[in-house]
């Protein structure tokens, strides 16, 4: 069986969504109007870097949702993050300040690595390269609100991170932030991640690799004020029984229904 960092966070979040998404079937719809530009914002980002139109690539890319209804926030809209995705890109151009050597092998990088039982663990890096001078793991990130900086050393535990110097075995890391705001911000988070935590993160995949396969998947409700994980998590739904909500925010997918012999040993 393959794993990777999206499935060992969210069963950490709650086992039951994990159920849901990957055994289950239940995906959410592609309606966040962030997700979908984070998605083509990242590919401008590798063509800026194969040192071809950036600001094309994003317009082509970002342009396959000018038509579709999706979930705006914050007052945005198509144009809206189109202006500040170009104004982001002409930014980090003038920073100057990452490079990456060969980045059809850098970006993007799938990484494989066997787990007890003969499982693995598969990870996508977003790009490994240097950051003034540094090598650095690099991990982008699209976002309406900068990041926390403060205290010192907090991106150190970032779990993501975490796992992609675990599975890269290296230790500098960092997020570089793209902040949509009205004056375009970008954040350069760095951190160093110790052995200490590379091993407690492999502790914790082996551990949670054992639930998964004894079928473990309890609820675990984030009610919780005024944090409230349930409220945003897409499988809401499914837990209130609420068909006209899981209309609005999942898709099935084919096939799923050959998996539902779980529900008589989670019930």
């Amino acid at each position: 069986m393959t794993f990777s960092y999206s499935q060992i966070s969210q069963f950490l979040r709650c086992p039951r969504s994990y159920r849901y998404r990957y055994l289950d079937g239940w995906r959410e719809k592609e309606s966040r109007a962030a997700l979908c530009f984070g998605r083509s914002f990242e590919k401008a980002l590798g063509a800026f870097f194969e040192r071809e139109d950036a600001g094309a690539v994003l317009f082509r890319e970002w342009g396959a949702y000018r038509d579709v209804s999706l979930e705006y926030t914050h007052g945005d809209d198509w144009e809206r993050l189109l202006r500040q995705g170009i104004a982001l890109l002409e930014k980090f151009a003038r920073d100057n300040r990452i490079w990456i050597r060969l980045p059809k092998q850098n970006m993007q990088t799938k990484l494989v690595r066997t787990l007890p039982n003969g499982h693995e663990f598969v990870a996508y890096v977003d790009a490994i390269g240097q950051l003034d001078g540094t090598r650095r793991l690099l991990e982008w990130k699209t976002t309406s609100a900068r990041y926390p900086d403060e205290p010192e050393g907090l991106t150190a535990l970032d779990l993501q991170l975490v796992c992609y110097s675990w599975i890269t075995g290296i230790s500098e890391v960092a997020i570089v932030a793209f902040v949509r705001k009205r004056v375009p911000e970008i954040q350069y988070l760095l951190a160093s991640i110790t052995e200490e935590q590379r091993q407690e993160f492999s502790q914790v995949v082996e551990a949670t690799v054992r639930q998964i396969e004894a079928a473990q998947f309890p609820s675990r409700p984030g009610i919780r004020f005024p944090q409230n994980g349930c409220v945003s998590c897409a499988h809401l739904g499914l837990c209130l029984g609420n068909e006209a909500l899981v209309g609005t925010k999942l898709i099935r997918q084919p096939g799923a229904a050959d998996l539902d012999w779980l529900d008589s040993i989670d019930d």
